[in-house]
C-alpha cells in the first residue's frame, strides 16, 4: 500500500511539473510573439495615425526671384511627401503664384489649383487674368472670379512670411474643390 501511494504522488508530481513546464512555454510563447505582432500593428496603423502636414511653412523661392512689378509669377512647391508608408523627397507637390508691389517686401500668395475642379490655373498675359484650361474660370490677377464663372469661390490665397535669409516660406494646403466655402483638406 504505502508502494501504492508513493507511486500515487509521484505521478501527481509529474503532472504538476508537466503542467507548470507547458504554463512556462505557453507564457514564454506569447512574450516572444508579442513584440512582432505589436510591431505589425503599430505599422499597418501608421497612416491612420498621421496627420496630413496640411498647414505647414514649405520654402518656395528667395525674395529676389520674385519680381517687383505687380505681376503674379508661378512658383512650385516642392517639399517631402509620405504616400502611405512611402516618402519621397523633394518632390512638386503643388504650384503657387507669388506677386509682389514695387518696393514692398510682402508677398501675395495665390494657389494655381483652381477651387472649381481642382485644374492648375495659366496665367493670360493678354487678357491680364488668369483662366482654367477645364471648365473656364476666369480670376482677376488679385484671384476674384470674373463672371461669369463656373468656379464657386475665387483662387485660395495662402499665407506666406519672409524669413530673415529672405526665403519666401508659403503655408502650403490644399482645399476641398466644387464648394463655396473654402476648407482645407486633411
Amino acid at each position: 500500500m504505502a508502494e501504492e501511494t508513493e507511486k500515487g504522488s509521484s505521478l501527481a508530481t509529474d503532472q504538476r511539473r508537466g503542467f507548470l513546464t507547458k504554463a512556462l512555454a505557453v507564457a514564454c510563447g506569447g512574450l516572444a510573439t508579442f513584440p512582432p505582432l505589436a510591431a505589425a500593428l503599430w505599422a499597418v496603423l501608421d497612416p491612420l495615425r498621421r496627420t496630413a502636414g496640411a498647414g505647414n511653412f514649405v520654402p518656395v523661392a528667395d525674395l529676389n526671384n520674385v519680381p517687383a512689378d505687380g505681376l503674379p509669377r508661378q512658383f512650385p512647391v516642392i517639399a517631402d511627401r509620405v504616400d502611405a508608408w512611402t516618402g519621397f523627397a523633394a518632390e512638386p507637390i503643388g504650384a503657387v503664384y507669388l506677386k509682389r508691389d514695387k518696393g514692398s517686401e510682402t508677398v501675395e500668395v495665390l494657389s494655381a489649383t483652381c477651387p472649381h475642379a481642382g485644374c492648375f490655373v495659366e496665367m493670360d498675359r493678354e487678357s491680364k487674368c488668369f483662366r482654367c484650361p477645364c471648365h473656364n474660370s476666369a480670376f482677376t490677377l488679385d484671384g476674384g472670379i470674373v463672371a461669369p464663372s463656373p468656379s464657386p469661390r475665387p483662387m485660395d490665397s495662402l499665407e506666406c512670411k519672409v524669413d530673415k535669409g529672405g526665403g519666401v516660406l508659403v503655408k502650403w494646403q490644399n482645399f476641398y474643390t466644387g464648394i463655396e466655402e473654402k476648407v482645407a483638406r486633411p
